[in-house]
């Protein structure tokens, strides 16, 4: 029996006049914020609304590689892909594109921690679940 895969999601990304930097296009700290904006955004659409209420995410690793510049009126779309759960840990991908060209994709790992005591909780299997392709 093949392995269920997890859905990707897909947000548009605003490109602000703030976003670029001396050099005309998007300074590297603005993939970041994205990167962020999008996991958040993913794990609100499939997580049942108490985990979403009961939990936070805190990043604690990115490794982007940037692939094209990306400029200030460039359609932008961040495709979100949870790779596995560990634990208290997820890893996702994220690909920034426009249109078919990748402009960066960007590894990352994030903990889950309980909104209230501030300390890692294991994602329960009931949750993960949410996250395959139906």
């Amino acid at each position: 029996m093949p392995k269920p895969e997890f859905a990707s999601h897909s947000v548009s990304i605003a490109i602000d006049a703030a976003d670029i930097d001396f050099m005309g296009h998007v300074n590297n700290a603005s993939y970041l914020k994205w990167v962020q904006e999008a996991v958040i955004n993913h794990w609100q659409r499939f997580a049942p609304a108490d985990a979403v209420a009961s939990h936070l995410w805190v990043a604690l690793k990115h490794e982007i590689t940037y692939r094209r510049p990306t400029f200030l009126n460039d359609e932008v779309i961040a495709t979100v892909l949870l790779e596995k759960v560990q634990g208290a840990r997820a890893f996702y991908e994220t690909v920034i594109k426009r249109g078919e060209e990748v402009l960066a994709e960007v590894k990352s790992s994030w903990c889950y921690l309980d909104a209230e005591t501030l300390r890692p909780a294991r994602i329960a299997q009931n949750v993960v679940e949410r996250f395959f392709k139906a």
